[in-house]
C-alpha cells in the first residue's frame, strides 16, 4: 500500500515521503496513529501545497545537526573508570556510559545514535565515538578513558590470601589431636 508520511517515522522515511508498506503495516500502526495517510490525489494535492513548509523544515534540520556536528567534534569526553594495573577495565564502557557524559556536558544525544567501535571499550585510553546524526551526517567525539585508582584492591587481595591460610593452621591441630 503506498502512503504519504505525515511525520518523521524512524527507519521509515520523513515527513512528505511517499513509500510502499505492507497493508498491515499501513492499516494497523501507521494510518491508526496518524504517522501517515493513503496515497491518493487529494492527499498528494495537500502534500504538494505543504512542500515549501516541509523543505524549510528539513533545512532547519541540517543546519541545527552542522552546528550540533562541530560542538559535538571540540567537545572531548574524559571518563574515570575503575581498571586493573593492566589497564583492562573491571566495567566496559557503553553507549549508554558515553550518553550520560555527553548529558553532563549539555549535549542531549540518545544512546541508540551512538556508535563505539566494537560495541564496548575495555582499556584504558584514547578512542573514538561515532554519533549519528540528521541523514547520513555524523559526528566524531573524542573518548579518553583512564584508570582510576581502586582504594584498598591490594590490602583486600593479601587478607583473603590471609584468610585463605588461616583455616589451614587451624585443621593442623586438630588433626594432630586426631593422631593421638
Amino acid at each position: 500500500m503506498k502512503v504519504i508520511l505525515n511525520v518523521d517515522v524512524k527507519s521509515l522515511g520523513e515527513e512528505g515521503d511517499v513509500k510502499n508498506v505492507a497493508n498491515g503495516y499501513a492499516r494497523n500502526f501507521l494510518l491508526p496513529r496518524n504517522l501517515a495517510v493513503p496515497y491518493n490525489e487529494a492527499t498528494v494535492a495537500i502534500f504538494e501545497g505543504r512542500k515549501a513548509e516541509i523543505e524549510a523544515r528539513k533545512e532547519q534540520k541540517r543546519k541545527d545537526s552542522a552546528s550540533l556536528k562541530e560542538k559535538l567534534e571540540a567537545a572531548a569526553i574524559e571518563l574515570n573508570m575503575p581498571a586493573a594495573a593492566n589497564g583492562k577495565l573491571y566495567a566496559a564502557v557503553t553507549a549508554n556510559v558515553v550518553a550520560e557524559a555527553l548529558n553532563k556536558l549539555g549535549f542531549e544525544i540518545e544512546r541508540k545514535r551512538i556508535e563505539i567501535p566494537g560495541s564496548t571499550i575495555k582499556s584504558v585510553g584514547n578512542f573514538k565515538a561515532t554519533i549519528k546524526l540528521y541523514e547520513s551526517q555524523t559526528a566524531e567525539v573524542h573518548v579518553a578513558v583512564k584508570a582510576q585508582t581502586v582504594e584498598g584492591s591490594a590490602p583486600a587481595e593479601t587478607k583473603k590470601a590471609e584468610k585463605k591460610a588461616e583455616p589451614a593452621k587451624e585443621e593442623a591441630p586438630a588433626a594432630e589431636e586426631k593422631a593421638e
